[in-house]
């Protein structure tokens, strides 16, 4: 019996790992992914346009809800998505763990815009942009510090707004580009297609 467990033991501490195989066709895991030239050129074939266009969609609509799509400007645009943050891990929307931990800390959404453009060679050019923004507000939205200790009950409000697509929200502080989430979404892209 002694002798058994020893045995297993011994196999549980040795074990009988390898590393990968050179001509093996998965990738190793934390490898980084070869970054993709944006616009992505994506090679042509039988009822291409169609295809591309909905697997684009396809793609977009597991980060983002559409607000509109043009499939004759190949054009698609994206409502804004509040980032998900580290206590939402299921989610996409944040690549990498240091814009998981931001979003957790302050508000920020994205945004994108996908171009498709007919390439010289009869095949598309597949350009995305995704616009990322910080909300600004006055004060810390949960802030309880400094209110009296007997407070007055608030009688209900409500306030109607028009949420209209074209007006400008002045809340929402323009902080460039997201190029980490651009990637991922490209390398789905040139995965898919």
């Amino acid at each position: 019996m002694r002798t058994v467990w020893s045995g297993l033991l011994a196999a549980l501490l040795c074990g009988c790992a390898s590393g990968p195989l050179l001509d093996n066709p998965l990738q190793v895991a934390g490898a980084p992914a070869q970054p993709c030239a944006n616009p992505v050129w994506i090679p042509p074939g039988p009822q291409a346009y169609n295809r591309v266009f909905e697997k684009i969609l396809d793609i977009l609509d597991d980060y983002f809800p559409l607000a509109r799509e043009n499939r004759y400007d190949g054009l698609i645009e994206t409502f804004p998505a509040i980032a998900p943050g580290i206590e939402q891990f299921w989610k996409p929307g944040s690549p990498d763990l240091y814009q998981r931990f931001e979003a957790t800390l302050q508000t920020i959404r994205h945004r994108a815009v996908v171009h498709i453009r007919t390439a010289d060679d009869g095949g598309y050019f597949v350009e995305v942009i995704v616009y990322k923004e910080l909300e600004d507000l006055p004060r810390p939205s949960r802030e309880t510090a400094g209110d009296a200790s007997f407070q007055q009950p608030i009688t209900v409000e409500r306030e109607f707004e028009v949420i209209d697509p074209t007006v400008f929200e002045s809340k929402w502080i323009p902080v460039g580009r997201n190029t980490a989430l651009e990637q991922e979404i490209l390398q789905r892209i040139k995965k898919c297609l």
